[in-house]
This record gives C-alpha cells, structure tokens and sequence, in this order.
C-alpha cells in the first residue's frame, strides 16, 4: 500500500489548517457582530467560547484523522468498534465538504473578480451609487458569475494538483505569510486615518450598556455561534490535516496555535474596517455590502485608494482560496481513500463535478432568482449555507465528541492517547466531566438557536 503524504513541516500543518479557519466570516461578519454586540465586552465573551467550545472539538477531529490517517471519508471506519454504525456519519462530512464548495467557489470568485476591478481602476470616480451597481451588475451576469466560480475553482485544484507539499502546503504557506503583511498593512493605514480613533474606541471600549441593550442571552448566542462557525469544525475539514502529520506534536498545543492565527486575522479585520468607516461617516454593514459596496466607497475616497482597494481584495482573494485549497484537499482525498484513485484522477473528476454542483448558487442571484427557499429576498447560496452552518457542522461536531468521549465509540482513553502524544500542551483528563455533559448542550444550544433566529428571530 501507498504511505500516506505527510507535511514537510510543522509550519505547513498550522498554516493550512489556519487558512482552512480563515474564511470570509472572520471579516464580514465578525467586526459586524462585534460593534452590534457591544464591542469589547463582546470580542472577550467570544474569545471564552473560542476555547472552551472550539478548541477541545477542533483538537478532538484532529486526533480522529491522525489516528485513523485517513479522510472523514474513511476514519470512521478505521477506529469505531466493530459492529458499530459511527462510519454512517462519513457520508454526511463528504456531503457537507461538497455542499459548503457550492456556494463558497462562488464567493471566492466575486473576491477575484474585484482584484481585477481594483487594478483596472473600474471603481475610480465613481458615486456611491454606481459602486453599488458595479456590484449588482456582475451578480446579475449569469456567464460573469460562473466565469468566475470557475477561476476560484481552477486555481483551487490547480494547487492542490501540485501534490500535498509542492501543492498545497507550499502555496498556502506564502498565501498565509503575505496575507498577514497585507493586513497589518491595512490595518497602519485604517488607524492612522483622520477621525480613526472614534472607531477604535467604538471596536475596543467594551460598552455594557449595548450589551444590556442587545439583551445577554443575544449575545451570548451570538458569540457563541460566531466562535463556533468559524472554524469550520464538524465535517471533517479539519481532519485531514490531522491525518497528514506525526506524532511529535500534541494536538492540543496544535489547536491552540490555530486558533490564535483565526483569531487574529478576525480581530485585526476589525482594526481595518471600524476606523475606515468612522473616518468616512459610514456604517459598517454586515455581508457581502460591506466588502462590495461600502469598502470600495472607502477606498474611493481615500488618498491612494486604488491601491488600499488591491491589497484589500488580495487579501480576501487569499482568505477565500486559502479555504477552498484546505476543503478541495479534503474532496480529492475522499476518492483517494474510497476507491484508491490517483491524485490527478480525483482532481480532473472534481473540477468537472463541482464546476457542475456550483452552477445553481451562481444562477441563483439571476436566472434563478426566483427560487426563493427560505423565504422572500433568500436564494439558493442561503439554503445551501444554512443547511452546512447551521445542520451539518453542529451535527457532525456532536459526532466527533461522542465519538471520543464515549465507550461505545472510540473512546475516551484511545482519544487521550492520541492527543497527548507528542510535545506541547495536553488536554486535561480533568476536563472529562465538561466535554461529556456539558459540551453537547452548548452545541445542542447552538444548533436550535440557529433555526430559531431563522425562522422566528
């Protein structure tokens, strides 16, 4: 049997696993949420939640894909006692890989696509108005939509063709390291704008007053869901990274270092957009209208904006891809372990197979804007993402802990081995009580706030 591919270095795991974390949700959602919340207050309650919540499953799917070296496809299969079902649950994680891709190589493209409008200078004196149109123009294009996606998805497996190393570790180590230059370059530039410190005291007093205002429980549920989505933990995504190191490092200590990175790139988002807005009098909006609509009015107005407007879309072009490279390993790895393809036989089978699974999300902002599932102004990228963020990665984060925790999975003694192997901070044996009983609830919590705020908020 071939040996499993390994990374040529410690480095290598944390960066991709990091960009695997960093997404789009770290800087369009987070300093969104973050003001709504109460700013401060908010960051350290999230912060909590990011490491009693986050950690100990991100360190728990590690383990299952280290121990197992396989993808969520097949780790299952090769720890659960024999005779037991846990091996359904693979099916659900190869569902939700490809299910998040749909909409997400669609996204990534529109990251792309403004790159290319900020070199061009399409955005130069131009209204606000006719910023806003640029953005409407081009979801309305059905073949400019798709011409995109598939750009996202052709240097997705254009890396990841390259091999592990060659590929996929060594394209995102320079994708992660140029990433945080542009963001602290952005960030000198944010804080050093005329009328900046308004919106640094704004993102960094912590204002209990809005907290009250937003009610705790509010943001409570909010920052625990935000701690939660955005490591993307729960289908499997992770866990093949797990499988593709050794045994040197403990994983705790692992986790640890990648959520630091994820965490940092979402604080230092909101030291890059609160200033901006403060400085031009706007409000910083959540979603897609902050980075297409209100941050290219920012940069219009600034001195040298053209050039702020590159470097910010390379850095969400990179947040973007540095994502979809992570999942795209994890698709191509599925057909490795399932039926033992090559490398280059699961990256042709995927471009053509998610080429085709991501058309609807691109027709769905036009041809088939119609389709409204979830409601008036919804759209098919809305279900698709509420069936992934909102089923799948609680779900499938509930599995993986029971897994580990339980004897009639794992167990809880293999896992601890696992983890603990290897240099670096342990996970406690103390904590056992806690991620048996109590962690299930806080995700179980997660889960039915989710629909409520759907369908009742």
């Amino acid at each position: 049997m071939k040996e499993r591919e390994k990374f040529s270095s410690r480095l290598g795991f944390i960066l991709i696993s990091a960009g695997c974390a960093i997404g789009l949700g770290n800087v369009w959602r987070f300093p969104y949420i973050t003001g709504q919340y109460g700013g401060a207050a908010f960051v350290l309650i999230y912060l909590l939640f990011l490491v009693i919540l986050g950690l100990p499953i991100m360190a728990m799917e590690f383990s299952v894909g280290r121990a197992s070296r396989k993808s969520a496809a097949r780790s299952f299969h090769e720890l659960e006692p024999a005779g037991t079902k846990w091996h359904w649950f693979s099916y659900l994680a190869v569902a939700g890989n490809y299910l998040l891709m749909m909409f997400y190589t669609v996204i990534a493209g529109w990251m792309i696509a403004y790159f290319v409008k900020m070199l061009r200078g399409e955005f130069v004196g131009q209204d606000p108005a006719a910023v806003e149109q640029i953005f409407g123009t081009m979801t309305s294009q059905p073949i400019t939509m798709i011409f995109w996606m598939i750009v996202a998805i052709a240097i997705g497996f254009g890396v990841c063709g390259l091999g592990l190393q060659k590929g996929v570790e060594k394209i995102t180590k320079w994708m992660m390291s140029s990433l945080f230059v542009i963001m602290l370059i952005l960030v000198i530039r944010a804080v050093t704008l005329p009328g900046a410190s308004e919106g640094l005291k704004f993102y960094l007093m912590p204002d209990f007053g809005k907290m009250a205002e937003a009610g705790i429980i509010n943001v409570v549920a909010a920052a625990m869901g935000q701690a939660f989505f955005t490591l993307s933990i729960g289908i499997g995504s992770m866990a093949i990274f797990g499988s593709y190191i050794d045994k040197n490092r403990s994983l705790m200590g692992e986790s640890v270092s990648i959520l630091t990175l994820d965490t940092s790139v979402a604080l230092l988002s909101g030291l890059i957009i609160f200033p901006a807005c403060f400085s031009f009098g706007v409000n910083p909006e959540s979603g897609p209208n902050l980075v297409f609509i209100t941050l290219p009015n920012i940069f219009n107005a600034m001195v040298g904006g053209r050039i702020w407007g590159i470097l910010f879309f390379v850095f969400m072009s990179f947040a973007a891809l540095s994502t979809v490279i992570a999942v795209f390993e994890n698709i191509i790895s599925f057909g490795m372990d399932l039926w033992g393809w090559s490398r280059k036989k699961a990256v042709i089978v995927n471009i053509v197979l998610i080429t085709v699974l991501s058309i609807p999300c691109a027709l769905g902002f036009n041809l088939w804007s119609g389709f409204q599932p979830l409601g008036a102004g919804s759209n098919i990228m809305d279900i698709e993402d509420f069936i992934v963020s909102n089923n799948l990665l609680p779900l499938g984060s509930l599995v993986y802990l029971f897994f580990c925790v339980t004897r009639y999975g794992w167990g809880w003694d293999n896992f601890m081995n696992e983890v603990n192997a290897g240099q670096g901070m342990k996970f406690p044996r103390w904590i056992r009580f806690y991620v048996t009983f109590v962690l299930p609830l806080i995700v179980l919590f997660i889960f039915v706030q989710g629909y409520v705020s759907k369908f009742f908020g």
